[in-house]
């Protein structure tokens, strides 16, 4: 049999992968042994890749994305790897193959699966997927109490985690609404500090307000009540800093929904690298909607109620790998989503950090036993959210947590008319803006 011989490009930097206890080559081991559980205890923020012979292993956390191409060559097939569909054209380009791309042949690396390819030429067998973060089976039980204790608790833990990593004089931002995620995440790195005696001088709560947007009232409010309004610096910015172009171009992806916020996180992470021209360290709540579930239905005609508490991963994933509706060019829901906020982070060169899309977090949320507590109500369902955390809050931390109504990061950074002058785009105006980024290339 005629032996092929493969290229590999890993466009990823060393420098990129933010690991809590292993170094990336013991991580690239624990990949290429192909044991679920060896993946799984790979903590942290990372895109890996690793080879052996002509099988080629990938795996990222769901915080950020990782994207593959297969290219052609005179030798064998070459399989480029990055984290944007950018870096991957300008690399085929300046090899001479910049013909062959087409954003539609990436391939988006699933969360919570390790992507296998073999490189043996023509023609190219479709990837397999294995698992390594997987629903447990086990529920927690329907008390509110002692589900609120675990959510936190292992919110807090990850937090810890994340801080033993982070250098003691780095000063730590928090991406700040005062809305559950973000308030939650900003006490908990708050009592951490406290609790290891290094004191919360370093600790900042960034608010976006760009044209009377209601955020910045709301976390005022929200830090006040715990007597901590100190800790709030407001980024005040014009509407026209805002901007859905510049927001598709940064996250290469069209949905509307994730254009509007990266949007307004482009123009909140701006706002500080422009004050603050050395922060590096960022911690949000991203991910904490996808884990209890609170995305009205109604916004969805694809979705019920059924569907949405009967799929444990179903916000984080979409429908799945071995769904008719999987995607290979994108995967599905915050697996595909995550770009809204590691893509500005990486442009303005910050390191981004939540606790809430790490795997023990987002196994707990799965343990939770959405059906029987809903019943069936969407209003119920959708109450959990503040429930769970507030009287977690107050177990794992002894505070009285402020719930505030929930508000998208995208509507409460700017108010109503500049919200419709800025962004409330469609789909199809993203996408053909999306598309002209890429145009169709000739040999």
């Amino acid at each position: 049999m005629e032996k092929y011989v493969a290229r590999l490009v890993n466009l990823v930097p060393e420098d990129r992968q933010h690991l809590f206890d292993l170094t990336p080559d013991e991580a690239r081991e624990r990949l290429m042994l192909g044991d679920p559980d060896g993946v799984r205890s790979i903590a942290g923020s990372f895109a890996l890749v690793a080879r052996q012979d002509d099988e080629v292993v990938l795996a990222r956390s769901l915080d950020r994305p990782l994207r593959y191409f297969l290219a052609k060559e005179v030798e064998g097939p070459m399989l480029v790897v990055g984290e944007t569909m950018r870096e991957i054209a300008d690399f085929l380009e300046h090899e001479g193959y910049g013909h062959q791309f087409h954003p539609s042949y990436t391939r988006m690396v699933p969360a919570h699966h390790a992507t296998t390819i073999r490189l043996v030429g023509c023609p190219d067998p479709n990837p397999t997927y294995t698992r390594f973060v997987a629903p447990t089976g086990d529920e927690i039980g329907t008390d509110l109490d002692t589900i609120g204790a675990s959510y936190v608790g292992a919110m807090r833990r990850q937090v810890s985690s994340w801080l033993d990593s982070v250098p003691k004089d780095e000063p730590i931002g928090v991406l700040f609404s005062g809305g559950i995620d973000s308030g939650s995440v900003f006490l908990a790195v708050y009592w951490e500090l406290l609790d290891r005696g290094e004191g919360p001088a370093r600790l900042k709560a960034f608010t976006l307000s760009a044209g009377g947007g209601k955020d910045l009232d709301q976390a005022r409010e929200f830090l006040r009540r715990l007597d901590l309004e100190m800790f709030l610096e407001p980024i005040e910015v014009e509407t026209e800093a805002i901007d859905a172009r510049a927001a598709v171009e940064v996250i290469e992806d069209y949905k509307p929904l994730d254009v509007e916020c990266a949007a307004v996180n482009l123009a909140l992470l701006e706002g500080i690298r422009s004050r603050y021209p050395e922060w590096r360290y960022l911690v949000d709540g991203d991910g904490g909607d996808e884990n209890l579930k609170d995305y009205p239905i109604e916004e969805n005609e694809e979705l019920t109620i059924r569907s949405v508490v009967n799929n444990p991963f179903l916000y984080q994933e979409g429908w799945g790998v071995d769904a008719l509706k999987h995607s290979l060019t994108y995967s599905g829901g915050m697996s595909r989503g995550c770009v809204r906020t590691s893509a500005p982070a990486r442009a303005y060169g910050f390191s981004g950090f939540s606790p809430f899309t790490a795997p023990p977090v987002v196994e707990v949320a799965a343990a939770i036993p959405f059906k029987e507590l809903a019943q069936g109500d969407h209003d119920r369902l959708y109450s959990l959210k503040g429930e769970i955390v507030s009287r977690g809050i107050r177990q794992v931390l002894g505070l009285e947590f402020p719930v505030f109504t929930k508000r998208r990061f995208q509507h409460g950074a700017i108010s109503e008319s500049a919200f419709k002058a800025r962004l409330g785009g469609e789909e199809e105006t993203y996408r053909a803006h999306f598309m002209s980024l890429f145009p169709p290339r000739t040999v």
